[in-house]
């Protein structure tokens, strides 16, 4: 009894070093198939967490383009609720040998891992993280998700050890798929 006793307090005392903050149990597994084509064209951010090059940002939108040398264009853009001016980010991305993660850059040479985490299966909405549990997008392809869908998807992110209390969900205005165009947009450089 008293080794069982002391077996529970190793386990519970491992599981916490294990599971720290800094370690936080995040499983972050990506989607086993993604197809590249598409999943590209204009997505819309329903919530993330906070993080400084997106904040205070509302009707955010991201379009990915597949460039023809395989290379992905990536254009950011929404609305800074404080002055109402569109800011828009422009980087570039490309596949890795994981199934689901990209490495993205919108400041050089400096990749950052963007993992496809859950994907519907008709590519309607799909959740992305990184190597850092700090960062959490769910995005859609339309302004906004059935509440039963959004539920869902806030379920599966819990149970992948994210904390869906901090997620910022941000206001997608009505008409917004019709106030975005891609048309005059530079190519990322490549």
């Amino acid at each position: 009894m008293k080794m069982i006793l002391i077996t529970l307090i190793l386990s519970a005392l491992l599981g916490s070093v294990l599971c720290a903050p800094a370690n936080s149990c995040i499983n972050r597994t990506t989607v086993s198939n993604l197809d590249l084509p598409r999943f590209m064209g204009r997505w819309y951010e329903i919530a993330r967490y906070d993080h400084s090059f997106e904040r205070n940002l509302t009707a955010v939108q991201t379009h990915y383009t597949l460039l023809p040398n395989g290379h992905i264009e990536v254009v950011n853009r929404g609305i800074d609720e404080r002055t109402g001016k569109e800011k828009v980010a422009r980087g570039k991305a490309h596949t890795t040998n994981t199934p689901g993660r990209l490495r993205v850059s919108f400041f050089w040479f400096f990749f950052s891992d963007y993992n496809v985490l859950a994907l519907a299966p008709d590519y309607a909405w799909c959740v992305i993280g990184s190597r850092s549990s700090k960062y959490l997008w769910i995005l859609s392809r339309t302004p906004q998700l059935p509440t039963t869908t959004l539920s869902e998807i806030l379920h599966q992110i819990e149970e992948r050890g994210y904390p869906t209390a901090p997620l910022l969900f941000i206001d997608q205005p009505d008409g917004a798929s019709d106030q975005a165009t891609e048309q005059t947009m530079p190519s990322a450089t490549t």
